[in-house]
């Protein structure tokens, strides 16, 4: 089910409530493999292009809110249900992803793809994400 945009934003500013560098990290590290590389490197590309300083704030605020949520314990579908406990994650990361793709330079790109192949080793296919950015 599609959501309207006064959703995604609703989502958005909760999520911002929720995010800290340590969180983020944590999630990443408890629930990386059952998210999935396509998650994982979502959150990665968004995670680095926050580290930009040439990323405009309004930008940035759309990040730290989509990567709050993904931190968020309690989100609209629990990210612990099997099979498709991050198919809401996903969906609010990639509006987010959209956002900010204009900022994600090839360096933010081979981070991200670097701290994945940490996780899933070197043979994860980014093509799909990298497609739509």
């Amino acid at each position: 089910m599609e959501k309207s945009p006064e959703e995604v934003n609703t989502e958005l500013e909760a999520g911002q409530k929720h995010y800290s560098e340590e969180k983020f990290w944590t999630k990443l590290k408890r629930y990386g493999k059952k998210a999935g590389a396509a998650v994982i490197y979502t959150v990665l590309l968004l995670y680095f292009t926050l580290q930009n300083p040439e990323v405009p704030a309004k930008t940035k605020a759309t990040i730290i809110g989509a990567l709050g949520y993904f931190i968020l314990p309690l989100d609209l579908i629990p990210d612990i249900a099997a099979g498709f406990g991050f198919t809401d994650d996903l969906g609010v990361l990639g509006i987010a992803l959209l956002q900010a793709a204009m900022y994600i330079n090839e360096d933010i790109k081979a981070k991200a793809k670097a701290k994945l192949a940490e996780w899933f080793g070197s043979n994860v296919d980014t093509s799909e994400i990298d497609k739509k950015i």
